[in-house]
């Protein structure tokens, strides 16, 4: 049980922080529970973020909720994902029920000012600590600045998938084996769980049917039929929402709430509270919950059925050349994503600039608490105002 508290008020914190969508989350990820509190290895973290790669589903989100797993098992997944995505989630919430009476604030836009500077830095300090761990052979280095060359040109979602399969499939060709770690993850097993793979087929087979029995049904539905076939992330998920719900709400409430997706800390996915709400309008706050469970779940199934035969699969030397890449690739991607929309829309003058040089040599030297730095960056913000 205080494991799963742990877990919990630190994802928490996380979710209340993590500006700059999922390629951020992957480095705040790597910073607090790899090198801070080292829940787990540089290696197994690899691991869990090339897996996230490849399943449809909200990558950073996922890789969270195998973290909780492998700290307090089902109970602590759940726990991660509660607390991650708690914050976005009310936000989200809170704007479709309080948009009409909603005004910019100064003091606020100031707060994601500051917040947005954090996240620059911290992505930075990912960058540098990952590309050390995953980009120690040439080969790997040479993806991660290809991938990271094409993504700052291209940023769409199929630049995105097919640079992480051709990293994966040059990684099996061209990468040894030592380009990264190949210790064995303790506790596990190596077999498929069926029943969450089951069940993730079940229902992205039934719920369609199901969808005459009521509008709550039909949401669940649309939402879950959307999670399920996400590849490449939030911004994915734009165009198979507007497929799934059709004219059931206007473009410009839609554009409003994957707007403010983009905007507020933690999943891009937190999307679903907004729209289930805008779906459901007399009863909201279910509509929100609904459409968040149902756009979370087929993820997270997959993360439950195919974690432990990825743990165990991932030892073999053929296939650590395949995590080698990938993970050579995400390299890649998180520089492409520092550089646009993190700091594209962090920097607004050189006193930006030289906040972020200042915490990034905090962070790297004297690893101070997120709290620390959270507070920092958050009272700098407001002293500078919004933009």
């Amino acid at each position: 049980m205080a494991a799963m508290f742990e877990v919990f008020w630190r994802f928490l914190l996380l979710g209340c922080v993590s500006f700059g969508g999922p390629a951020a989350h992957i480095g705040y990820f790597q910073q607090t529970f790899v090198q801070r509190l080292q829940w787990l290895t540089a290696a197994d973290y690899a691991r869990l973020v090339a897996l996230s790669q490849f399943l449809p589903g909200p990558g950073s989100s996922q890789i969270g909720f195998a973290l909780g797993y492998r700290r307090a098992g089902l109970p602590g997944a759940l726990a991660a994902f509660v607390g991650f995505t708690l914050p976005s989630f009310l936000l989200m919430l809170g704007l479709a029920l309080f948009a009409a009476q909603a005004a910019d604030a100064a003091w606020l836009n100031g707060l994601v000012r500051g917040l947005k500077l954090l996240a620059a830095v911290v992505v930075a300090e990912a960058v540098r600590s990952m590309a050390q761990t995953f980009c120690r052979h040439w080969f790997a280095a040479v993806l991660a600045l290809v991938t990271c060359l094409l993504l700052v040109w291209s940023a769409s979602a199929w630049m995105q998938y097919g640079v992480l399969v051709c990293a994966a499939l040059l990684g099996a060709v061209v990468l040894p084996a030592k380009a990264i770690q190949p210790a064995r993850p303790t506790g596990v097993t190596s077999a498929l769980r069926w029943r969450p793979l089951v069940v993730f087929l079940l229902l992205f087979a039934l719920l369609p049917w199901l969808g005459g029995l009521g509008a709550e049904w039909r949401l669940v539905g649309q939402f879950y039929n959307s999670g399920s076939l996400v590849f490449g992330g939030g911004h994915v998920v734009l165009p198979l929402l507007q497929q799934q719900l059709g004219d059931a709400l206007s473009e410009d409430r839609f554009l409003l709430g994957y707007a403010a997706a983009q905007a507020v800390p933690g999943p891009m996915f937190s999307l679903g509270a907004f729209l289930g709400a805008e779906l459901l309008p007399v009863r909201p706050v279910l509509g929100a919950l609904l459409a968040t469970l149902a756009i979370f779940l087929p993820g997270f199934l997959l993360v439950l059925g195919i974690q432990a035969a990825w743990d165990a699969l991932a030892t073999r030397p053929r296939v650590l050349g395949v995590v080698a890449g990938v993970n050579a690739a995400v390299v890649g991607l998180l520089a492409a994503a520092w550089v646009n929309p993190i700091a594209s829309s962090a920097f607004h003058g050189w006193l930006d600039v030289l906040l972020v040089l200042l915490g990034w040599a905090l962070l790297a030297r004297w690893r101070p608490p997120i709290l620390l730095l959270v507070a920092g960056f958050a009272g700098a913000g407001l002293a500078l105002g919004g933009t």
